[in-house]
């Protein structure tokens, strides 16, 4: 039983006539009696009668009819959902973030989506580097966005637009005094800061032992006062005189503005984010799209 078969039976059921079910169809008669009879064998039913020129439906004719409408319907269905997705009329986009990107970049930029594509569903997960990369690793996430480094043989990586890291102290911060004024932070300052920072896995974390380790100062040798879940717990901790961070601008913004964080002058890279997906699964239209648009400028997004 073949979906042409069922077309073709579906359109002699509604002539109740071989010759002009086959000109409705642009087929020859022989053909659509030929397909008619290969459907009745696969059901090892007969489901026309044949009564003088005319032909009517059997009781399984009446019966598969019905069937064979709702089939055709939903295949018809299934046609236009697929046409749908192609177009960006409708679909899902499961996304994972870092806490950074998620709450800093990537919100605006969900919304600017939207906006251009309003029936595409977008959902948001949020981890650290190591948790997102694994989502998309193992299909939870159609796409994924960090700032650190990712280790996963099936993950592909696409750099987008990032951030800059900053050194941060609250404003009335004894650390801050003990410093001269506008000197730039070496490795030995470093070494006899306390430090708030995130845990272990986050890209944050990552990219500031990274700079230690350019200075010529071990990781282990920091002091790490408190180790934080939470951009927003790092920065409290931080502002209520806790010790030092490396955060990103986008999240030391506000204290900054607001004057309870002040910056220290420490020379780093600046920040790439990436977006990953999996090297062996296709990604949807959705997704293509989603990531040509967060790759642009925003200007023109």
């Amino acid at each position: 039983m073949t979906l042409d078969q069922l077309r073709v039976f579906v359109a002699v059921a509604g002539h109740l006539h071989m010759t002009r079910a086959a000109e409705a169809l642009h087929m020859t008669q022989s053909a659509v009696s030929a397909s008619v009879a290969a459907l009745e064998q696969s059901c090892g039913q007969r489901l026309f009668d044949r009564v003088g020129r005319h032909i009517e439906l059997t009781a399984a004719g009446r019966l598969m009819l019905g069937e064979a409408q709702a089939i055709l319907k939903r295949v018809g269905q299934a046609r236009d959902a697929l046409a749908d997705l192609a177009g960006l009329a409708r679909g899902t986009l499961a996304l994972q973030a870092s806490q950074t990107i998620a709450n800093y970049w990537l919100a605006p930029r969900m919304h600017a989506f939207q906006c251009h594509y309003p029936n595409i569903r977008l959902e948001l997960g949020i981890g650290n580097t190591t948790q997102v990369a694994a989502a998309v690793r193992d299909g939870i996430a159609d796409l994924g966005f960090v700032e650190g480094e990712v280790e996963e043989p099936l993950i592909v990586r696409r750099r987008v637009q990032g951030d800059e890291l900053v050194l941060v102290v609250a404003a009335d911060a004894p650390v801050a005094a003990d410093l001269p004024a506008d000197a730039p932070i070496g490795a030995q300052d470093l070494a006899r800061m306390p430090f708030v920072l995130r845990e272990p896995g986050s890209g944050t974390r990552q990219m500031f032992e990274a700079a230690c380790r350019r200075m010529g100062l071990k990781p282990a040798a920091v002091t790490v006062a408190f180790e934080l879940p939470s951009n927003e717990a790092v920065l409290s901790a931080v502002a209520a005189g806790a010790g030092a961070t490396v955060i990103s601008r986008l999240v030391a913004d506000a204290g900054l503005r607001a004057g309870t964080l002040k910056t220290l002058p420490l020379s780093l890279p600046p920040r790439s984010f990436y977006v990953l997906h999996h090297a062996e699964r296709d990604r949807s239209r959705a997704a293509e799209a989603f990531v040509d648009f967060v790759c642009r400028p925003q200007t023109e997004a």
